[in-house]
C-alpha cells in the first residue's frame, strides 16, 4: 500500500478522507482550509457562525474552518479599512457594508464575482431570485451595473417597534382618539399603515413625566413616546435624513447619473430641505439623549428594551434581543410594523427608506481553494433550506420563495413588516469617495440634531461639499 501525502501552502499537516477501491485500499487525502471572514458583531453574524460550526459538512471533503473576527459595529469600518489598507491579507472573506464597494473594489481588495456566479447556472438562479433592491445593493458597483461583487449575507430594513401593552390599552386608546379624532395604531398592520403625522402624535401624546399614569400604572421614571436613530456616528442620523428626503420627494446625489448628476440643486433642493425638515422637528418628542448627537440604533433599541419608550424605529437586526427576557424588560409586550411614511394627496403612504443589512465579499488574494470552499459555503448559505432555518433563528431572507413562503411570517413578529417593506428599499453611494461624502454630511447633520444649525445651512453646507469633492473626482462635470 502506498499512501501519498499531499501539502499544499503552510499545510503541515493535513486530514484525509480513506476511500476503498477495487483491488486494494488507496487514501485521498483531504485539505484542511481555513476562510478568516470579518463580521460586525451582532445577532446575524452569530447566527451565521453557530450554523456553520454546528452544520456545515463541505461538498469537497475538505476540513473547512470558519475563523470569524467579531468587531463591534462602531469600530467596524475603521478596523476592516485598517486591515485592508496596510496590506497584511489577513481576511478572505468579509461581511461588508454595502456602500464600501466602491472603494474597497476600486483599491483592489474586493474580487469580481461574475465567473464565480456564471459557472453555475443553479446559483445564478438564485442570485437572480433574490429582490431587485438588495441585488443592486449588495451585488453591483457601479451602482445597478452588471458588475458583482458581493453575496447578500443578511438583508435589513427599519421597521417599527412598538409596546402592544401601551398602544392596546383602552384608556390610552380612548385618549389618544378624543385628543387627535384617530386610532391609536395598535396592531402591526396598523402600524404598517401608519405615517410620520400619526408617529408625530403618538411622540406627544406619550410624553410622560415620572409620577404620570402610562395604561393605568404609575411611572417610575420618565416616559417618551417615539425613538429613532439620529446619532453621529457612523451613518446612524444618515440613514434617517435620506429617508425623509427620498419621501418628501427631494433626492441624495444620484450616481448612476455620473458626471452629468448634481449635489448642488439637488441635495438642498427644496424637497430635501423639507425631510431634513421633518426629521428635525420630531426630535421633541425623543429621549433626550437625542439632543447629544448621540442616539445611536444601540442606544434607542437599549431605551426602547429598558420600557421607556411606546415605539421605536429600528433595524430588524437588533430585534433578538427585544424578544429575550433576560435583555428586555418588554420581551412579552411586542407589536412590529413597517416603518412610518408619508402619505400622500391621494392617500397613499410612501415608505422608501434607507436599505441596511451587508454582504460577503471575497478578497482578491483569496486563493483558488479558499475561494472554491468560501462560493460552496455561500451556496449552502444561500439555499432555500438554510434560508429558512437562518430565518427562523432570527435572520432574514431576501430570496423571493423564501419570503413569500407563508410560514416565513410565522418565524418572527417582524417577518410580515420585513417582507413588506423591501419594495420601498434604496441605498446610499458606492462610490469610492462615500467615506469623506459620509463623515461631512455626519457632522453637518449632528450641528443640525443638537440645535447648532438650521436645515436650510445644513443641506447647503452638504450639496456644495459634495458638489466639489465629487467634480474633483470626475464624478460631476
Amino acid at each position: 500500500m502506498t499512501v501519498v501525502t499531499k501539502m499544499k501552502g503552510f499545510a503541515a499537516a493535513t486530514g484525509f478522507a480513506a476511500t476503498l477501491l477495487t483491488g486494494g485500499a488507496t487514501y485521498a487525502f483531504a485539505d484542511d482550509v481555513t476562510l478568516t471572514m470579518a463580521v460586525p458583531d451582532w445577532p446575524p453574524t452569530r447566527v451565521m457562525k453557530k450554523f456553520f460550526d454546528e452544520q456545515y459538512k463541505p461538498a469537497s471533503g475538505n476540513k473547512v474552518k470558519l475563523d470569524v473576527d467579531f468587531i463591534p459595529w462602531p469600530d467596524f469600518y475603521t478596523r476592516v479599512n485598517a486591515s485592508l489598507t496596510s496590506g497584511e491579507q489577513k481576511y478572505n472573506f468579509i461581511v461588508s457594508d454595502s456602500q464600501w464597494l466602491g472603494a474597497f473594489v476600486e483599491g483592489g481588495y474586493y474580487r469580481k464575482i461574475n465567473d464565480l456566479v456564471d459557472a453555475d447556472p443553479d446559483f445564478k438562479k438564485t442570485m437572480e431570485s433574490i429582490h431587485p433592491a438588495v441585488y443592486n445593493a449588495y451585488s453591483t458597483y457601479p451602482y445597478k451595473s452588471a458588475n458583482l461583487y458581493g453575496f447578500p449575507q443578511f438583508p435589513d430594513v427599519l421597521v417599527t417597534y412598538g409596546r402592544k401593552d401601551v398602544l392596546c390599552n383602552d384608556e390610552e386608546q380612548a385618549a389618544f382618539k378624543a385628543k387627535y379624532n384617530e386610532k391609536l395604531p395598535c396592531t402591526g398592520d396598523e402600524i404598517s399603515n401608519m405615517d410620520w403625522n400619526t408617529f408625530e402624535h403618538i411622540g406627544e401624546f406619550f410624553m410622560r413625566k415620572k409620577g404620570e399614569k402610562l395604561a393605568g400604572q404609575v411611572l417610575d421614571d420618565d416616559f417618551y413616546g417615539i425613538a429613532y436613530q439620529a446619532g453621529k456616528g457612523y451613518d446612524f442620523s444618515t440613514t434617517s435624513v435620506h429617508t425623509f428626503m427620498w419621501q418628501h420627494g427631494g433626492n441624495i446625489w444620484d450616481e448612476t447619473k455620473a458626471p452629468t448628476g448634481h449635489a448642488e440643486g439637488v441635495v438642498n433642493s427644496p424637497e430635501s430641505i423639507a425631510g431634513m425638515e421633518h426629521f428635525l422637528k420630531l426630535l421633541k418628542y425623543m429621549p433626550p439623549v437625542v439632543k447629544t448627537g448621540t442616539m445611536d440604533i444601540f442606544v434607542s433599541d437599549q431605551l426602547f428594551r429598558e420600557g421607556k419608550v411606546a415605539m421605536n424605529v429600528d433595524w430588524v437586526g437588533l430585534g433578538e434581543a427585544s424578544l429575550d427576557p433576560k435583555s428586555s424588560k418588554v420581551s412579552d409586550k411586542l407589536v412590529f410594523g413597517m416603518a412610518p411614511g408619508l402619505r400622500g394627496a391621494d392617500g397613499k403612504i410612501d415608505h422608501t427608506e434607507q436599505i441596511g443589512g451587508q454582504p460577503f465579499v471575497l478578497t482578491t488574494w483569496t486563493t483558488p481553494e479558499q475561494t472554491k470552499e468560501a462560493v460552496a459555503f455561500v451556496k449552502w448559505w444561500l439555499s432555500p433550506e438554510m434560508q429558512n432555518k437562518f430565518a427562523a433563528a432570527g435572520g432574514q431572507s431576501a430570496i423571493k420563495s423564501v419570503y413569500e413562503d407563508p410560514k416565513y411570517a410565522t418565524y418572527r413578529p417582524w417577518n410580515k413588516a420585513f417582507a413588506e417593506s423591501l419594495d420601498w428599499q434604496k441605498d446610499m453611494w458606492h462610490v469610492p469617495q462615500f467615506f469623506e461624502l459620509l463623515t461631512q454630511q455626519q457632522d453637518q447633520f449632528d450641528l443640525a440634531i443638537t440645535g447648532k444649525q438650521d436645515a436650510k445651512t445644513t443641506m447647503d453646507n452638504v450639496a456644495k461639499f459634495q458638489e466639489d469633492l465629487l467634480k474633483n473626482a470626475g464624478l460631476i462635470q
